[in-house]
C-alpha cells in the first residue's frame, strides 16, 4: 500500500473487518448519544429512496429512537422518514418496502418536482440554462432543504447515508446529499453495509439491487458504477488497504483528489486548502 492510498485509508475510516453486531450498536447509540446531549433535539430524520444506504441508516434511526423511548418511559423521541419522488419514483415499491422494513415514528412523502421545476424555470427566465446534470443536482439540494425544514419544525437532527466508498470518491451532491448533521455509516464500505442489513434481517431486495442515484433525466437509473468508472467491489477493497488494478486505482485516486473540497467546510484565508 502506498502513501497515498494509506493516507486515503486512515481518512476514510475504514477497518477492513467488522462485527456487524457492534458496528449495528456503535451506529445506534451514537444517535442515541447525540440526542441526550443536545436535550432540546427530540427527533431523526431522514430522507428515503428504497435503496441500501437509506434503508439501513432509516432501520438504525428506528432502532435509537424505540430505545430512547423506553429508556425515557415515553415517547417523547420520534424518527421521521420521508419519501422524496420527483415526479413519479420508478422503483417506488422499493421505497414503500424500505419504510415497512424500517417501521419509523411517522412516514411521510414530498413530491419535489414542483419545486425544482420552479427554480429551473425561473433561472431559466433570468437567462441560466440548466443542464440535465445540473437539475439532478437541484433535486439532491431540495430533497435536502424539505429534510431540513422537518426537522426545524421537529426540533430534529438530519441524517446523512454518506458512508466511506461514496466520501473517498465524493459521489453526492455538495449541499445537496451531502448536507447532514450527522453521518452515522461513515467508516464503512459498501459491503460492510449490506453486511449490517443482512444481520438486521432486511429484505435481500432492497440491498442487492444496482445502486443508483437516479438524478439524471437522460439518463434514468443510471448505475453508481458506470457513472463513477469503478466497481463497488474495487473501492471496498482500496479502502480495506488491497491492492487493486491499476486502472482502478487510479479512477478513485483521482476522484478522491477531485473532490476535496466537498469534504471541507467553507474555505477561509487561514485554510491552506487553497493555497
Amino acid at each position: 500500500m502506498d502513501s497515498l492510498q494509506k493516507q486515503i485509508v486512515e481518512e476514510m475510516m475504514v477497518s477492513p473487518e467488522i462485527d456487524p453486531k457492534e458496528e449495528i450498536r456503535r451506529s445506534v447509540d451514537f444517535m442515541k448519544s447525540y440526542l441526550k446531549k443536545n436535550s432540546f433535539l427530540k427527533s431523526l430524520v431522514l430522507g428515503i429512496s428504497g435503496g441500501q444506504d437509506s434503508t439501513l441508516l432509516g432501520k438504525l434511526a428506528s432502532i435509537a429512537i424505540t430505545e430512547l423511548n423506553e429508556e425515557a418511559g415515553s415517547n417523547e423521541y420520534a424518527f421521521y422518514a420521508i419519501r422524496l419522488p420527483y415526479g413519479e419514483q420508478g422503483d417506488a415499491q422499493d421505497a414503500i418496502d424500505a419504510v415497512k422494513f424500517i417501521d419509523p415514528t411517522d412516514s411521510l412523502t414530498v413530491n419535489i418536482k414542483a419545486a425544482v421545476d420552479a427554480s429551473v424555470q425561473t433561472l431559466k427566465e433570468s437567462g441560466i440554462e440548466m443542464s440535465d446534470f445540473v437539475k439532478g443536482n437541484e433535486k439532491a439540494r431540495e430533497r435536502m432543504k424539505v429534510q431540513f425544514a422537518v426537522a426545524a419544525v421537529k426540533k430534529g437532527v438530519v441524517l446523512g447515508t454518506d458512508h466511506s466508498a461514496e466520501a473517498v470518491t465524493g459521489f453526492y451532491t455538495k449541499f445537496g446529499d451531502g448536507a447532514a448533521d450527522l453521518v452515522p455509516l461513515f467508516r464503512l464500505n459498501k459491503r460492510q453495509g449490506r453486511k449490517l442489513l443482512e444481520e438486521l434481517g432486511c429484505p435481500e431486495h432492497l440491498y442487492t439491487k444496482k445502486p443508483t442515484a437516479d438524478l439524471e433525466e437522460d439518463r434514468p437509473a443510471l448505475a453508481d458504477e458506470e457513472a463513477l468508472g469503478v466497481t463497488y467491489e474495487q473501492l471496498d477493497d482500496y479502502l480495506e488497504g488491497k491492492e487493486v488494478p491499476a486502472d482502478a486505482k487510479k479512477v478513485i485516486e483521482s476522484h478522491y483528489l477531485k473532490t476535496q473540497h466537498k469534504r471541507h467546510l467553507p474555505i477561509t484565508v487561514f485554510d491552506d486548502f487553497w493555497k
